[in-house]
């Protein structure tokens, strides 16, 4: 029986309906917890919210989350595995995540999302990645690690602390710890997204190429103006900005997700007492 690493939890609030009825609706969050949850609220980007976050976390290990992320009862278990495992491989990892991309060897990971299903698939070990997405990441407080507070809204925050992480010679890996991301895809990218990416790319450019979830960021911006044109296309021909639209109730998902996959049951609706078997 091992002993569970004691974790803060830290999600942006914009939105009490959708943080009430997905992150806070959590299984592994029900009843007499032993997590420190930190709502952060007003901030004017997720770097900021963010540091914030690291200073104030009771913790060393924290997890950061966007507030449509349901953590199903398992899943402090299924990341204490990879903690375990990563003692034996490698002690001083850097950024750990649920979903990650490799440069040129497609993502990492286990997630389910609405209108998407599963994306990744079960596996083992932790999986090297150049970059996580930032539906979850994790660090520890006693390495030192910040985001870039000058890195503006909400966007490539991942690739930031991931690059953050590179430079200090430490690795990023997306871990076999299945949640639901009930997220809204926005196929039409939002002018903000643009101004990260630059960003990105003045600051981490010895990195370059770097492959996020969203965009491939390179000298050339090759890919960027082939997106551009795909955005375009999409908002004036198809006249079709959104892929797949959030569910209201998130821990319908989580029924939805037993339906098609019996076998998750026991990973999804299991309490956190079972963190310690």
């Amino acid at each position: 029986m091992s002993i569970p690493t004691p974790i803060t939890f830290v999600v942006a609030v914009n939105d009490d309906e959708i943080f009430e009825s997905n992150f806070k609706a959590s299984p592994c969050f029900q009843g007499d917890h032993p997590y420190q949850i930190l709502m952060q609220r007003d901030f004017t980007s997720a770097t900021k919210a963010y540091n914030d976050a690291i200073d104030r976390s009771v913790n060393d290990l924290i997890v950061f989350a966007h507030q449509d992320v349901v953590f199903p009862g398992r899943w402090p278990w299924f990341l204490e595995r990879s903690l375990q495992s990563l003692r034996q491989t490698d002690p001083e990892w850097g950024v750990l995540g649920c979903y990650g991309e490799t440069l040129n060897d497609s993502g990492r990971g286990y997630v389910y999302s609405p209108g998407r299903g599963i994306l990744g698939e079960q596996f083992d070990q932790p999986a090297l990645v150049q970059t996580l997405d930032e539906l979850v990441l994790i660090l520890r407080k006693s390495h030192g690690l910040r985001f870039d507070a000058e890195l503006p809204h909400f966007h490539f925050y991942g690739a930031d602390i991931c690059m953050a992480a590179a430079e200090k010679g430490k690795k990023s890996y997306a871990i076999c710890a299945l949640c639901i991301h009930n997220s809204q895809q926005n196929l039409v990218l939002p002018r903000e997204f643009y101004a990260g990416y630059r960003h990105i790319k003045r600051r981490w450019r010895k990195f370059l190429p770097i492959q996020t979830t969203c965009a491939r960021i390179t000298n050339s911006d090759f890919y960027m103006y082939q997106k551009r044109l795909l955005e375009f296309y999409l908002r004036h021909v198809r006249r079709n900005e959104i892929g797949a639209t959030r569910v209201e109730d998130g821990g319908k998902l989580l029924a939805q997700l037993e339906a098609l996959h019996p076998e998750m049951a026991s990973v999804t609706r299991e309490p956190n007492r079972c963190l310690c078997q």
